[in-house]
């Protein structure tokens, strides 16, 4: 340091200026004011030593402006390494074919895309957000994400599919709350009471445990489906709702032998003044479902053999078409993958909205077969097919049966 260098004769003002070099520039201004006052250096060499500290005084400044900037570049860079962007791209040819002379217009040849990407974040150790958009239709439909390539090269819709914050307290391991949009917090052993697209929109809370041998796994929620839905105020009282509750545990019953049973509750609020809910074959404008589920896996065979099902109850239909039910069994061998249900879906078993959008055109009274087979041709792309076989009671058909065969022939890729 120059400021100390060339007082080096003067061995009291060295000691200090020496002393004064970790301190701050308005402390080294100050002495050096008072090494001048009480004559220990001239003008002249008080002159060169005030130029020399606000060098150095500007240095400094911009040291610390560069190691500001590299803190917050390091910051950015901690955030990007905790955020992940995943996406599938997915291409389809789809036929479905109604075997009833009312209902030909139902049926669809057609080429469909589907395009999802998501932004997944962890904001500090406690909490995660994720925001996902997709492809639709023009609807935002709830229970699809796919678009029909027609009309002529138009752009194609994005809707947001997902907006969810996720807080899990360290205090509380494996405890979840979550809310906005969302993906299903319920563990679902088929799709006749929820299809897999639908993304619920509300508040949840998932929790699991372990209990001696076994894994038990819970989870609740309040969801909102239409705000003012009876026009009498802005008050929750008067909105459609929907609560659930479920608990469930995983064990195993034998070395290679794996189940999981469980039990959920699907309750609704001033339902009867949604004509929506009920509008795809419900004849029925209440709904209360009680759902028994479970899946037993067993490793011990040549290839893995998993059989499932479901099983639900409509207490609040009075008309004796209130139940449904679901059974399958699904294995994977390599890059092969097989699954098969039979299903029976009353007419007022499910919400007609959410269930299935697939099986015999997305309405309930529809029961028959759905068979999928998957492979992988590399790593995240992969080649599949499903065949659905359904009769369906159409709900413009009270007295008549229509067959609904549909064929999905599908290629995607997922990043």
């Amino acid at each position: 340091m120059r400021l100390v260098s060339t007082l080096t004769g003067v061995s009291l003002t060295g000691m200090m200026l020496a002393l004064s070099t970790p301190a701050s520039a308005a402390v080294d201004a100050k002495l050096l004011e008072m090494l001048r006052a009480n004559g220990s250096i001239n003008q002249a060499q008080y002159n060169e030593l005030q130029g020399d500290l606000a060098a150095e005084t500007k240095e400094k400044a911009a040291q610390k402006a560069q190691s500001d900037r590299m803190s917050s570049f390091e910051q950015k860079v901690a955030w990007a390494a905790k955020t992940q962007i995943k996406g599938d791209v997915r291409l389809r040819y789809e036929d479905v074919n109604v075997d009833d002379p009312i209902a030909r217009s139902n049926n669809q040849d057609r080429q469909r895309v589907r395009a999802r990407v998501g932004f997944y974040s962890e904001i500090n150790p406690q909490v995660d957000a994720g925001v996902r958009i997709a492809t639709g239709g023009s609807s935002g439909d709830r229970r699809s994400t796919n678009v029909s390539l027609e009309n002529y090269f138009d752009k194609k819709n994005l809707w947001v599919d997902m907006a969810y914050l996720d807080w899990h307290p360290t205090a509380f391991p494996n405890l979840h709350i979550i809310g906005g949009k969302m993906a299903q917090p319920w563990v679902s052993m088929g799709d006749i009471i929820w299809d897999s697209d639908i993304n619920p929109e509300g508040v949840a809370l998932t929790y699991k445990t372990n209990l001696g041998p076994a894994e038990v796994f819970g989870s609740a929620g309040q969801y909102t489906l239409q705000d003012n839905v009876d026009g009498d105020g802005v008050q929750y009282k008067h909105d459609a709702q929907l609560y659930h509750a479920q608990l469930g545990a995983k064990f195993n019953a034998a070395d290679t032998v794996k189940v999981t049973v469980g039990g959920s509750i699907y309750g609704y609020d001033n339902d009867k003044e949604s004509t929506l809910l009920r509008s795809l074959g419900n004849t029925t404008n209440e709904f209360n479902l009680v759902e028994g589920f479970g899946q037993i896996d067993f490793t011990g065979f040549a290839i893995p053999l998993s059989a499932y099902g479901q099983m639900v109850k409509n207490t609040e239909s009075t008309d004796g078409k209130d139940k449904a039910w679901l059974a399958g069994v699904k294995t994977k061998l390599g890059a092969w993958s097989l699954d098969y249900n039979y299903r029976d879906v009353q007419r007022n078993a499910v919400v007609s909205l959410f269930t299935d959008s697939d099986f015999g055109n997305g309405f309930t009274g529809s029961r028959g077969h759905k068979f999928k087979v998957g492979y992988e041709i590399d790593k995240n792309f992969s080649l599949g097919a499903a065949y659905l076989m359904a009769k369906t009671d159409y709900s413009n058909l009270p007295n008549s049966d229509a067959d609904v065969d549909t064929l999905q022939l599908d290629l995607e890729a997922k990043f």
